[in-house]
C-alpha cells in the first residue's frame, strides 16, 4: 500500500479548505506559482479602476463639451435666423433705394423740363416786352426817354455784363443836325473799346445817317474812333445797306 496517497477523506477536506479558505487557498497558488499572476491581475485591477474613474471623468467632460456644443449650436442657429432677417431687411432696403433712386430721377427730369419751359417762357416774356415798348413808343405810349430808359436791359444782352452811360456833349457848330444842339448817345466802353448805341423803336436811313455824324463828332472830341451800333424794333429793308457803306452796325430788338 502506498502511503504518499491521499486519501478520499483527505482529498475532501484539502478542496474544502481550499474552497472556504482564501488564504489557504493563495498559498497554494503562490505554491504552484500562481502568485506573480495574482499580483499582475491584482496590478491589472487596480490600473482598470484607474482608467474606469478617468474614463468617468472623460464622460463628464465630454457631456459638458457636448452641452457647450448644443448651447453653440443653438446660438449659431440664432444668429442664421438674425442673418436671414438683416438680410430681408436689407433686401426691403434696397428695393426701397431702388424705388426712390427711380423716383428722383424722374423728378430731375420733370425739374429740367420745367427749366427749360421757364426758359422759354421767360425768353418769350422778353420777347413780348420788346414788340410791347416798340409799339408803345411808336404810338406815342411811351415817350422816348423812357424807351431808351427800358432798352437798357437789351444793350446788356447783346454786349454782356458792362457798364452803359450816356455820353452828352453840347454841339455848338452844328456839326450833326446843322445846327446848335445837344447830342445825347449812349456809350459802352470794354476793354479799350468805345461803343456808340442808339435805340430806336424803328430804324430808318436817316437814323444810320445820323449815328455816323455822332460818331464823327465823338471821335473828334475824344480822340477815339467808336464802334457804331443801331439797335432797333423795326428795320426798314433799304437800311443795311447804307448801313454797311457807313461801317454802323444793325441789331434788332426782336429776335425772328
Amino acid at each position: 500500500m502506498n502511503t504518499n496517497m491521499l486519501t478520499k477523506e483527505e482529498k475532501e477536506k484539502i478542496l474544502k479548505a481550499i474552497e472556504e479558505d482564501r488564504e489557504f487557498r493563495y498559498a497554494l497558488m503562490g505554491l504552484f506559482g500562481y502568485k506573480e499572476v495574482l499580483d499582475r491581475i491584482v496590478s491589472l485591477e487596480e490600473r482598470f479602476t484607474k482608467l474606469e474613474e478617468r474614463f468617468v471623468k472623460l464622460e463628464e467632460r465630454f457631456a459638458e463639451l457636448a452641452e457647450r456644443i448644443t448651447k453653440l449650436e443653438e446660438r449659431i442657429a440664432g444668429l442664421e435666423e438674425r442673418i436671414v432677417k438683416l438680410e430681408e431687411v436689407f433686401a426691403k432696403l434696397e428695393e426701397r433705394f431702388i424705388e426712390l433712386a427711380e423716383r428722383v430721377a424722374k423728378l430731375e427730369e420733370r425739374v429740367f423740363k420745367l427749366e427749360e419751359r421757364t426758359l422759354r417762357v421767360e425768353e418769350e416774356l422778353r420777347e413780348t416786352r420788346r414788340v410791347v415798348l416798340v409799339i408803345a413808343h411808336r404810338f406815342g405810349v411811351l415817350s422816348e426817354e423812357a424807351f431808351r430808359s427800358a432798352m437798357k436791359y437789351v444793350i446788356e444782352e447783346i454786349f454782356g455784363i458792362a457798364k452803359v452811360t450816356k455820353w452828352v456833349f453840347n454841339d455848338k457848330e452844328g456839326f450833326v443836325y446843322g445846327h446848335s444842339s445837344l447830342v445825347e448817345i449812349y456809350v459802352l466802353i470794354r476793354d479799350k473799346e468805345h461803343i456808340l448805341i442808339e435805340v430806336k423803336s424803328r430804324v430808318s436811313k436817316g437814323d444810320v445817317a445820323e449815328l455816323n455824324r455822332i460818331g464823327k463828332l465823338y471821335e473828334r472830341v475824344e480822340g477815339v474812333k467808336p464802334r457804331l451800333v443801331i439797335i432797333g424794333g423795326f428795320i426798314d429793308e433799304d437800311v443795311y445797306d447804307l448801313a454797311k457803306s457807313l461801317g454802323v452796325e444793325v441789331k434788332s430788338i426782336i429776335k425772328t
